[in-house]
């Protein structure tokens, strides 16, 4: 293995893998191009539609492309491992793949803070929105949700591809921080990196998405009930969504940290929904719960009916 200078490792989350490989790989495949499908679906019906072309609905856009390029980050590896004996990886590749992969995720908790943002001045400072939501603002926001978490993480990954490793198996189906485990000395600025950047991206975004809503059902129990409607058909989504992403990175932690406690059936299981569940959740919500899309929607495919 070290007579190239490229270190493997073995990806040992996969169950029974040799038995089921063609049927694996058939549905997997198949749950790719829905989530390709879907999220860019609706990608393309905001980019089509003038009325579409607003802050609210161009977050939308860009939480959905990074469920495509998370997916794309994750799949093409999964189709490999279904059609070989071995599932291995090179050191290097796992570190481009950890960074990737941790920095939409982050991305996705500050695009969900950005949408609060949004839905607090539409909501709480009506009259001000067309001055504060300008498009400078907008690109701002969607410039830091995808800069300010690589680079963390590019440093975080700069700084462990230096480590000497210990053990060359990861229970896995994608690298994820279980791999800080191959390390023969955990170096303590990998720790402490890695909770400033848990509290500095997500724990922020939560706090804040928090203190947003918070301040939004205040202004609708003292206003009339029109209000009331409109901030629940917006901001029900961005709740749900945010509960849900909440949820599957709490699972991953629990993975992360109790990994060795778990079968390789129940690791899966727990993984799973972080690759296949929340990017297909996303264009599903947006799609049923926001009006103007699914009007929209709703046309694209009577037209499709009708050729």
């Amino acid at each position: 293995m070290d007579e190239v200078n490229v270190t493997y490792l073995i990806l040992d989350g996969h169950v029974e893998i040799n038995k089921y490989r063609y049927l694996y790989f058939t549905i997997v495949f198949i749950v790719y191009l829905l989530i390709i499908c879907s999220n860019l679906t609706i990608v393309y019906l905001i980019w089509k539609h003038p009325n579409l072309h607003e802050p609210m609905y161009i977050f939308i856009a860009a939480l959905l492309l990074n469920s495509v390029l998370f997916s794309t980050t994750v799949y093409p590896k999964l189709f490999i491992d279904f059609l070989s004996e071995k599932q291995i990886i090179s050191y290097q590749a796992c570190l481009v793949q950890y960074f990737i992969s941790y920095t939409l995720v982050n991305s996705e908790f500050l695009l969900l803070a950005a949408m609060a943002y949004d839905r607090y001045v539409s909501i709480c400072k009506p009259l001000q929105y067309p001055t504060i939501m300008r498009k400078a603002t907008v690109s701002m926001f969607l410039a830091l949700a995808w800069i300010y978490p690589a680079f963390h993480f590019v440093a975080l990954a700069t700084i462990c591809a230096n480590q000497k490793l210990c053990s060359f198996t990861l229970k896995v189906i994608f690298c994820n921080n279980t791999f800080f485990k191959l390390f023969c000395v955990t170096p303590k600025v990998i720790t402490v990196f890695g909770v400033i950047t848990s509290i500095d991206n997500a724990g922020f975004s939560v706090f804040f998405i928090i203190y947003s809503y918070t301040r939004i059902l205040k202004i609708c129990y003292q206003s009339c009930g029109e209000v009331r409607k409109k901030a629940a058909q917006t901001c029900l989504p961005h709740l749900l969504l945010l509960i849900n992403h909440f949820v599957l990175i709490t699972c991953d932690l629990i993975i992360v940290r109790l990994e060795y406690e778990f079968t390789k059936t129940v690791r899966l299981i727990m993984t799973l929904p972080l690759v296949v569940y929340n990017p297909l959740f996303n264009p599903i919500v947006y799609g049923l719960k926001m009006k103007e899309i699914f009007k929209h929607l709703k046309r694209l495919f009577c037209q499709q009916k009708m050729n």
